[in-house]
């Protein structure tokens, strides 16, 4: 059973950082693509950031250069730094990995807030 763990999530001053971790089990952790999205109130679930199991990387245009995606695999686990968060990164934070039916598989979500 695939579970995913994801903390780090907190109330931070715009320009602050944090960074989120997203803890894997049930899975070959080393070969997946791992993501991390973001649903702000009234908006849709958006994909902040991937990185596949060779360590390639991508980032929505939004968050270039401030965010970055990491990931251990002798830890089954996958980061994402977060600097200079602005109120408009304010949204639960999830972590999600494709399945083999074609979905994805979610973790619970950690709250990020950024005040002004």
């Amino acid at each position: 059973q695939v579970q995913l763990v994801e903390s780090g999530g907190a109330l931070v001053q715009s320009g602050g950082s944090l960074r989120l971790s997203c803890a894997a089990s049930g899975i070959i952790f080393k070969i997946n693509v791992m993501g991390w999205y973001r649903q702000a109130p009234g908006k849709q679930r958006e994909l902040v950031a991937f990185i596949k199991g060779v360590g390639t990387t991508d980032y929505a245009d939004s968050v270039k250069g401030r965010f970055t995606i990491s990931r251990d695999n002798a830890r089954n686990t996958v980061y994402l730094q977060m600097n200079s968060l602005k109120p408009e990164d304010t949204a639960v934070y999830y972590c999600g990995t494709p399945n083999f039916r074609g979905g994805t598989n979610w973790g619970q979500g950690t709250q990020v807030t950024v005040s002004s």
